[in-house]
Order: C-alpha cells, then structure tokens, then sequence
C-alpha cells in the first residue's frame, strides 16, 4: 500500500496524509485520527523516497571531508551529523582523502541521490572543487564550506580567520619576551597558507626577520619531529616554534624534549586547532582554537536556511582564540 491508497481509503488528499507523516501543517484532530488509524490498520511505513516526491525534500545531506581520521575533521563531522540528525536530517558522511577524483565521485552518487544540501569540511576544496564538472554538480543543491570558498551563488561560507589566529600565537609569544620564533607550515591548502601569512605579518610588525624561519614538512607526527631537528639544525637561535597544526607542534615538541631542551623555558611551542593532540601532550600545548564546534553548528543553521528558503549564499567568520598551555 502507498501514500495514495492511504489517502483514498481515509477519504482525505495526499497533501494531508504528507502532513500527518511529516507532522507539518494544519491537520484537524479528527482527520489526523482518521489517518492515523488507517496507517496503524495497514502498518504503513513511508519510504524515504516516498517521503521526498510529496515533500519535494528527501530530508538528507551529504558531508564530504578530507580524513576523518584527524580529530580536528572528526570532531567537525561528528558535530554536523549530530545536529543535522536533531534536525530530523539523515547524514552521508563522505570521506575523500582530499583527493579531486575522490571527491568527483563522491558528489557524483549524492546528487544523484538528490540530497537536500552539501557541506564541505576543509579549505582544501577551494581548490578542488574547480572545473565545470565539480560546479556543474555543486549547483544542484545548497552548498556550506567549513572554512572554504567557492565562487558558486548557492555556496556559503563558515570561516575562521586563521591569519588572526597564528598572529595571537606570535603575539603571545613576542609579549613574553620571545624574538627568535620559527614557522613550521605543514599543508599547501589556503588555510595552511593564511596561517603562514599572519606568522609573516605579526613578525613583520614587531621588526623582526622571518627569512630562513619558515619550515615546511608534511602532516604526520614524524613530520613534526623531523621539522623540529631541521630547526635544531639550522645554526639560528630559537626560543618559539609556532606551528600550523596540534599534531605537527607535538612532533616539534617531542624533537626538543629528547634532544634535552627545556620546554618552555628554554623554547616554546605552540599548536593549532585546540584538538586531543594539544591535551595529550606533556606539558599540554598551548594551542590556539578555532572554535571548529561553533564553525559545525553554523554550517547547519546556513545549510537549513537555504534548504527551506533558497537564495543567495553567504558568509560567516568567526575569531579564534588562544588557549594557555604549558609549553609557552
């Protein structure tokens, strides 16, 4: 039995009985009961597919990240699919590895599967996401990015000014009394690359030099650490090392702390993204937080809104903040 048996037998429209399934609109009691009855009598169950061609929304959305392996993206995608699920959503979470094949593929199935919205959680989809194929798929739904940008009308934005959040690192750093800091970088994203740019900046207006203090590695734990011995080795001074990514500054710091140098007495460290990482070392990094709860819940308040009212994308970002730790 479908939804148009249902409504015949009850005597009622289908728009009714979509009413009652989705508990939306104005229904009397008495025809609501009517209904009611009927699909108890039946044990009708409406599929979800059912459920879209009458609401026109198949009350689901797709979150496409890089790894959900690395808490930062973990926490983020945890966040989205626990809010968006209250919201009476259904989540296909997507993980694409950053890469562009993966990620074709990915939007490829859920447009197909006419999801209602897409959230992409990285900045490294502005790049990504480029090409008439990638926007030709992109605009069959409201878009969000967690800290990205797409020039697309249908696509919003939530952003964290990480500019402003490695110049509070520095800043901190420089307010206690700290002048030989180094940069270790670890991504090619547009994120990793503002983080570069406020190190530059805060340097810059302080009248320091940064030539030569910029290091870039890769993103794993011994990449941190083989950043922190490429700056050991370096022959310049150091008394800070502010670093892109939690779990790159916990392999600077692990370098120093068995090489026997004080920290942060003798060198300072800092990290980004406030994530387990910074509280699983010893001492706990310091860290600056990107608030990637807030980024989450903002995504789905903007998606919602262009699900239920479609227009124009917009844009939202939010300032980090520095949380004191025991390594500077």
């Amino acid at each position: 039995m479908n939804i148009y048996d249902i409504a015949k037998e009850a005597g009622v429209s289908i728009a009714t009985v979509s009413r009652v399934l989705n508990n939306k609109g104005t229904v009397s009691p008495a025809t609501r009961a009517k209904v009611e009855q009927v699909l108890a009598a039946n044990h009708y169950t409406p599929s979800a597919i059912a459920r879209g061609m009458v609401s026109k929304s198949m009350r689901t959305v797709a979150v496409l990240t890089v790894d959900v392996r690395v808490p930062h993206y973990a926490r983020t995608a945890y966040t989205l699919e626990r809010e968006f699920s209250r919201r009476g959503y259904e989540v296909i979470l997507c993980n694409t590895g950053g890469d562009r094949e993966a990620t074709l593929t990915y939007l490829q199935a859920v447009v197909k599967k006419q999801v209602d919205g897409i959230v992409l959680v990285g900045s490294v989809f502005n790049t990504i996401c480029r090409g008439s194929e990638m926007t030709g798929l992109l605009r069959k739904a409201p878009v969000v990015l967690a800290n990205g940008t797409l020039p697309l009308p249908n696509a919003s934005s939530v952003l964290v000014d990480d500019r402003l959040g490695v110049s509070l690192a520095v800043e901190h750093l420089l307010g206690r009394g700290r002048r030989a800091l180094f940069y270790v970088k670890d991504k090619s994203t547009d994120s990793a690359n503002e983080k570069r740019d406020g190190f530059v900046q805060a340097m810059t207006r302080a009248g320091l030099d940064c030539t030569s203090r910029i290091i870039e590695t890769g993103e794993t734990l011994e990449d941190g650490m083989a950043a922190g011995h490429r700056i050991l080795e370096s022959g310049l001074p150091c008394d800070g090392v502010v670093c892109g990514e939690d779990l790159t500054a916990a392999g600077v710091l692990k370098t120093l702390l068995r090489s026997g140098i004080a920290v942060p007495d003798a060198v300072a460290v800092t990290g980004y993204n406030h994530s387990d990482y910074a509280r699983l070392c010893e001492p706990v990094l310091t860290s600056v937080d990107n608030k990637g709860d807030e980024v989450a819940l903002l995504c789905v308040q903007l998606l919602e809104s262009r699900i239920e009212t479609p227009g124009d994308g917009t844009s939202v970002t939010i300032q980090p903040v520095l949380v004191q730790g025991g390594t500077g």
